[in-house]
């Protein structure tokens, strides 16, 4: 049996984490990891103080040991400036995929290896196995319409040999069973929404709160002018909403498929299966991480965002590292910035970031 750090959020799954932990004989130790408590008064809920009373109210209910771990330095540093500087460019990050990278399975194992712990637990829908040769490997989560192994695509392999996901290997509704026969004081407490650890902020709010809006013209794909933009952060390719141009077509809608940084013009087109702007079926991914045996060449299965399907791609190594990707079939808004995650089946592999998308004027 081992020593283990839960990293309790306030949530259902982590509280069943723990409490599963305990039952299969663990020694188990609570932290919450306080991160962020938007001290700058963003508008918005940020609820970590009554996150931070669930989460005691569980330890006290499995009488464990229970610790309040503060990074809030180092979520700013890692995470917010992370995510400030990818719009800031033009892309569109994914904090909550890097969140687990840098913090929990970041700064927080660093923590719990250095305190004698043998891992960290969590409440993530994925499963972790031990092969024979020692290493480790995380599969697809048992309840498939809750999988969380998307999010853990950037994993290292140090990581992954010190990570508990119990919860991983039940259904939603099974958690909630268990939390309800743990007595759990979360049993009933709805699932959390919104950024990693920040809460139920808008992206626009948070974003206009550090990022400045910087005006420039919404153009069609013939460069004619149909609007204009307040900044080309607060768009993402593939928007059908909230860029103010109206469409002149019954049944039909301008999304947003590009934009030109070096112009400050925000590209608008027809969502058509047929556009070469919004659906592309080359990228390159780079920043590639990978959790067992890298992969260079020949055929494999992608996701390209959170519940997405898995698609098959042909991979070919190019410059400095990277990965092409050709998709069997064509994909709608592939987006700079966000996460790819490489399977095997059932068998998380990897991940690398989105990066040149087609040949448009995505940066």
């Amino acid at each position: 049996m081992a020593r283990i750090l839960v990293g309790l959020s306030g949530g259902v799954d982590s509280s069943v984490a723990a409490a599963l932990l305990l039952e299969q004989g663990h020694e188990v130790v609570g932290g919450y990891m306080k991160n962020w408590i938007n001290e700058e008064g963003l508008p918005g809920d940020c609820p970590w103080e009554r996150d931070l009373e669930d989460a005691h109210a569980v330890a006290q209910t499995l009488g464990i040991e229970f610790r309040v771990i503060d990074l809030i330095d180092q979520y700013r540093r890692r995470i917010v400036d992370y995510l400030l500087e990818g719009y800031r460019d033009g892309i569109t990050p994914n904090p909550d995929v890097m969140c687990n990278r840098e913090m929990k399975f970041g700064v927080f194992l660093d923590y719990a290896l250095e305190q004698g712990f043998a891992g960290v637990g969590t409440g993530h829908y994925a499963r972790a196995r031990n092969r024979p040769d020692g290493s480790a490997l995380i599969l697809r989560g048992a309840d498939p319409n809750k999988d969380q192994s998307y999010f853990l695509a950037m994993m290292t392999q140090r990581q992954v040999k010190h990570a508990f996901f119990p919860a991983g290997e039940m259904l939603k509704p099974e958690v909630r069973d268990a939390a309800r026969r743990f007595g759990l004081p979360t049993a009933e407490k709805k699932d959390s929404q919104g950024i990693c650890f920040i809460g139920n902020i808008k992206m626009t709010d948070f974003l206009r709160h550090y990022v400045p809006d910087s005006p420039g013209e919404i153009v069609d794909l013939e460069g004619r002018v149909m609007g204009q933009h307040e900044g080309l952060h607060l768009y993402t390719l593939g928007q059908r909403k909230g860029h103010g141009v109206a469409s002149p077509r019954e049944g039909m809608a301008y999304v947003v498929v590009g934009k030109d940084m070096a112009k400050n013009q925000l590209v608008v087109g027809w969502d058509e299966p047929d556009s070469e702007w919004l659906y592309s079926r080359k990228c390159t991914v780079g920043s590639l991480s990978w959790i067992n045996e890298p992969l260079f060449e020949g055929r494999a299965e992608v996701q390209p965002r959170y519940r997405a399907k898995s698609e098959g791609v042909e991979l070919r190594t190019c410059a400095e590292g990277k990965l092409e990707l050709c998709f069997t079939r064509e994909q709608r808004a592939l987006t700079p910035g966000q996460i790819c995650a490489f399977y095997e089946g059932g068998r998380l592999l990897g991940g690398g970031v989105f990066e040149q998308i087609g040949d448009h004027l995505n940066p």
